[in-house]
């Protein structure tokens, strides 16, 4: 099986912009985990898949800095969703295609990234998205770049679903299981301390 840096080029974002609601207002990227923020444990799973690893944070913007090549924010106030994250991603990727995944998902493995450029280069117009059992998982993706010009569009035209405008453009799913532990979403308190080391 081909290796990563052997597939095309791609860009890379961490969405680390929400207003961490479930987290009582907590940044969620900087939140403790196993050691370290978040935002480092993936930090270290993707740092030697990319050249250009952006992350879309709205504050703190100085502590999450040392972890990227590029910050972007959204460009409206009062965390619009993370719809707004993948558009600024798109707009400043440098590569073909842009992985995109939430700072809340420290158990991800590199086997996932692969499976989704490798889908991502088979389909190479089509996004490609998790699916969790028969549940779409619209924040782990990989998004052509090309494809920017389309979710500004429908960002100006209200849409706030990436998954609605993944699957106009003809999404391809990339099945795991359900309850795959890879796809943890540690984005409570309890579950933060329920998967321990």
């Amino acid at each position: 099986m081909t290796p990563f840096d052997a597939l095309a080029p791609c860009s890379i974002l961490l969405l680390a912009g929400g207003q961490g609601q479930r987290m009582g207002g907590l940044d969620k990227g900087l939140i403790q985990w196993r050691g370290a923020p978040l935002i480092e444990h993936l930090h270290r799973l993707v740092r030697p898949l990319t050249d250009d690893l952006i992350i879309s944070c709205n504050r703190n913007r100085e502590q999450y800095a040392p972890f990227a090549d590029q910050l972007v924010q959204d460009d409206e106030a009062g965390f619009p969703g993370p719809y707004a994250g993948i558009r600024a991603g798109l707009a400043a990727a440098r590569h073909a295609y842009l992985l995109v995944m939430p700072c809340d998902t420290p158990m991800l493995d590199r086997a996932l990234l692969e499976g989704l450029l490798r889908t991502a280069i088979a389909h190479p117009t089509k996004p490609v998205m998790v699916r969790q059992g028969e549940q779409w998982e619209p924040l782990l993706c990989c998004i052509p770049v090309s494809h920017v010009e389309v979710f500004e569009r429908h960002w100006q035209q209200g849409q706030r679903s990436p998954r609605r405008t993944m699957a106009e453009l003809g999404a391809v799913a990339l099945q795991c299981d359900a309850g795959d532990p890879r796809l943890a979403n540690l984005n409570t308190p309890q579950l933060l301390t329920q998967i321990t080391p």
